[in-house]
């Protein structure tokens, strides 16, 4: 039935993009919703059971860890509930099914600060409401599918009356169309119409695709006979007892993570309440997994030999002479463990150029991202773990990255995490800049969160459609500006509609104007944009810097 709903979302995954309101080119719903569904099926997968309760827990860590975007938060917190309802039951009736949809939505609603009505959330909690009332009289799980589907599909129509931006475009949620889709797999599958073997679950992302990994130069260089752990080592680690055997040492993240650091490097632990997740490279893989049975039983074991990886990479790649040997010197350094820093930072963004800023300002991981691919709750999780600090401040850099980076916070034990609720780019440059190396964390996170409120941020892209938003008339290809979050203008000219976006951010003054210029800006434009700001606003201070940031020609803060 999951495998179903997946294999329905996934084929539909353009068109819950094309539902989001703005028109701009980075619409992500359905691709974060995607992502998300994907990482629950792959986790089901590996873990069969016929025991709902097991099952259900699967998909939720599987959802849990993949969340991407708030549209993947939410879903994974939709099935987090439910999983919780059903854990102790090997089957479920009607009633106990639509009490776990009930569960789900209980959850999700807790997980959003100002949830909003005619979205995702109300599309889920109108069906579970049905299903709670329907049940009774259900004649089994098929029926009651049905029903709920029935009941998303009507809510779903009437979410353009409940949100007034939908109604304006024309369109229903795009989050709760996709809940809908996955509904409709679900009943597809329990009637029979779409047999799960149709889906086979894929990857969220191979490593070879993401920048920075080129994995043939940096390897090539490296002697195998120099790899000092050489077995890659990952499982995880089911908390407490499990098939009546006693139950396992008391967890202490801190202790668990200092003693594995024992036996290895490129450490990596993510702990909730029933399961742990480790990753290490290891001389002795069995030691490790001796050491972590002491906490309960090992699972999805993986250990791969890395000598033998590395001999076949050095038969397919020559060697790169633009990377230089390690010396000795280097190396020892490098092996020298790294003492904790009081304070250190994550940062999400988009561009060469803005990701040497935020690194010239402190910021030792940066994440690449934004909104045409939004980072996964585990993407922050391993972030934060390689961050050498006590305290860590994250800042997701947009409005569909703050739920996510909350609920990686969540699952970090060994840190204090805090998460500054940056929403764009300028926003958590000047975060970053008002902290304080002598101030205390919960001084420094007022401190930066005050920031977010003076500053103005601007955006300038391009309409992939023809619609109208707050009266403003928009053709397919028009340039858009953005004033935190609203367009203020669309037309064909760059140069126009950078400078009504700019009058509009300066309508009531401003000090600073910074222009983090994107990968398709070009240098004249900017130069007149410079010229126009100084003629216009002579007592405001311009601040250019190359961002190459892509889509997005223009990023403006206003201070």
């Amino acid at each position: 039935m999951v495998l179903s709903g997946a294999s329905r979302l996934q084929k539909n995954v353009n068109n819950v993009n094309a539902l989001n309101v703005f028109p701009v080119p980075d619409g992500d719903t359905g691709t974060n919703m995607n992502l998300t569904m994907t990482s629950g099926a792959e986790e089901l997968t590996r873990r069969q059971s016929a025991h709902i309760g097991k099952a259900a827990e699967a998909l939720s860590k599987g959802l849990l860890m993949g969340a991407r975007g708030n549209s993947g938060v939410i879903l994974s917190q939709l099935f987090r509930g439910f999983a919780k309802s059903v854990q102790e039951l090997e089957e479920v009736n009607p009633q106990q099914f639509a009490a776990a949809l009930q569960k789900g939505v209980d959850t999700a609603y807790q997980a959003v600060v100002k949830p909003v009505e005619g979205t995702v959330l109300t599309v889920a909690r109108e069906a579970a409401k049905h299903a709670t009332s329907y049940a009774r009289r259900a004649t089994d799980i098929v029926d009651l599918m049905q029903e709920v589907l029935k009941a998303g599909k009507e809510t779903l129509a009437r979410t353009p009356d409940m949100l007034p931006v939908l109604k304006q475009v024309g369109v229903v949620d795009a989050g709760g169309q996709g809940l809908i889709f996955i509904y409709e797999g679900f009943v597809a599958a329990l009637t029979g119409q779409a047999p799960a073997a149709d889906y086979v679950p894929a990857s969220v992302q191979a490593s070879s695709d993401m920048p920075g990994h080129d994995h043939a130069t940096a390897q090539s260089m490296l002697a195998t006979e120099d790899i000092e752990h050489g077995y890659c080592t990952e499982f995880m680690v089911k908390l407490g007892s499990e098939s009546g055997k006693p139950a396992g040492a008391p967890f202490d993240a801190i202790r668990f993570r200092t003693e594995l650091e024992k036996l290895g490097d490129s450490l990596l632990v993510v702990a909730d309440d029933e399961l742990v997740k480790i990753h290490i490279h290891a001389e002795h893989p069995g030691d490790v997994m001796n050491y972590a049975m002491k906490f309960g039983e090992l699972t999805r074991i993986k250990i791969e030999n890395m000598r033998e990886q590395h001999s076949h990479i050095l038969q397919t790649n020559e060697y790169d002479p633009r990377f230089a040997p390690v010396s000795e010197t280097e190396e020892e350094e490098s092996e020298q463990p790294k003492p904790l820093q009081p304070y250190g930072f994550v940062a999400v963004s988009a561009g060469e150029g803005i990701r040497e800023i935020f690194s010239s300002l402190g910021v030792q991981e940066i994440i690449a991202g934004g909104q045409t691919m939004n980072p996964s709750t585990e993407d922050i999780v391993q972030a934060i773990g390689r961050v050498p600090a006590q305290t860590v401040f994250v800042f997701p850099n947009n409005s569909n990255i703050v739920m996510a980076a909350r609920q990686a916070k969540e699952l970090v034990e060994d840190k204090t995490v805090i998460v500054i609720p940056s929403k764009t780019i300028p926003q958590g440059m000047a975060s970053l800049l008002a902290f304080q190396e002598t101030a205390s964390p919960e001084d420094n996170e007022e401190a930066m969160a005050a920031v977010l409120q003076q500053i103005k941020s601007g955006q300038v892209t391009f309409a992939v459609r023809d619609t109208e938003i707050d009266g403003i008339a928009i053709k397919e290809g028009d340039y858009l500006g953005i004033f935190d979050g609203r367009i203020v203008a669309a037309r064909p000219d760059l140069l126009e509609t950078s400078k009504q976006l700019l009058d509009a951010m300066l309508a009531d003054g401003g000090d600073i104007v910074t222009i983090l210029s994107g990968e398709d800006a070009e240098t004249a434009r900017t130069e007149e944009l410079q010229a126009y700001i100084g003629e216009s606003y002579p007592e405001t201070e311009i601040e250019t810097h190359d961002g190459g940031q892509p889509l997005y020609v223009y990023l403006f803060a206003v201070e």
